[in-house]
């Protein structure tokens, strides 16, 4: 029988952590996408409940050929590919735009933007010949309420919202659908660097009062959102950008 499998892309940050814990609800198994870290991937894997096999996959964003091989691994091994989550991204500091050099624009857009398009270009045929797959892109909060600092790493997901936009236009008449995930501030991957590195306790505790309910999200929060839009359970949702900021950008 075949199985099916969701595949995260940036599965061993904090928030693809999260991701893969709560897929593993929903589907027969988890490709555990990874570039460097195979121990945490493994461990990862590991975690997951017996119901769902995890598989670490080796793959690069920088190298097209390592994605397709990932993604042709995990589909020879769990059958069908159902979801591609994509929770990938540079860990950055948040300097003002004037302050942003050629090189660190070049790097955050090579990885995030260009990432995903090489994943989408590998991606793509596969769920056009299932007849059916999804993605879900995780995307920022910043382009809907915008934090000074926050360029760097908004710009290249403003692309990253516009291209999963346009995959569900184009590919849902071969039943694909493209939704995106918007974090606000939260305590897992870059956003708890951030907390822990970036400005200080006054400070952060004056964002949380402009939250509508007083505190950040967790990893945990964000992960429902993406194994909800990754599920069958919103087969008729598609285009659209969730955004999971506990009443930030109101």
């Amino acid at each position: 029988m075949t199985r099916k499998a969701a595949f995260v892309v940036g599965a061993t940050g904090g928030l693809g952590h999260a991701a893969c814990c709560a897929l593993a609800h929903d589907w027969d198994g988890v490709a555990i996408g990874y570039r460097s870290n195979a121990d945490k991937a493994k461990a990862i894997a590991a975690e997951l409940p017996d119901s769902c096999e995890g598989m670490p996959v080796h793959c690069d964003l920088a190298d097209a050929s390592s994605i397709t091989a990932s993604i042709a691994q995990a589909r020879a091994h769990f059958g069908d590919i159902g979801t591609l989550i994509f929770a990938s991204g540079v860990a950055i500091e948040q300097p003002f735009v004037s302050r942003i050099s050629e090189q660190q624009w070049r790097e955050v857009i090579e990885t995030e933007l260009i990432g995903l398009t090489r994943v989408i270009a590998a991606t793509l045929p596969v769920f056009r010949e299932q007849k059916f797959g999804n993605f879900v892109i995780v995307v920022s909060v910043a382009n809907y309420t915008f934090p000074p600092g926050d360029a760097l790493s908004s710009v290249p997901k403003a692309g990253m919202e516009a291209l999963g936009r346009a995959i569900a236009k184009e590919e849902g008449k071969f039943g694909i659908r493209a939704n995106m995930v918007a974090p606000g501030i939260i305590d897992a991957g870059l956003g708890s660097h951030f907390l822990e590195t970036l400005y200080s306790p006054d400070i952060w505790e004056s964002q949380k009062k402009s939250i509508a309910l007083r505190r950040f999200g967790t990893g945990e929060e964000i992960a429902e959102a993406i194994a909800f839009l990754a599920s069958d359970r919103a087969r008729y949702i598609t285009g659209q950008t969730v955004i999971v900021d506990g009443g930030f950008s109101l």
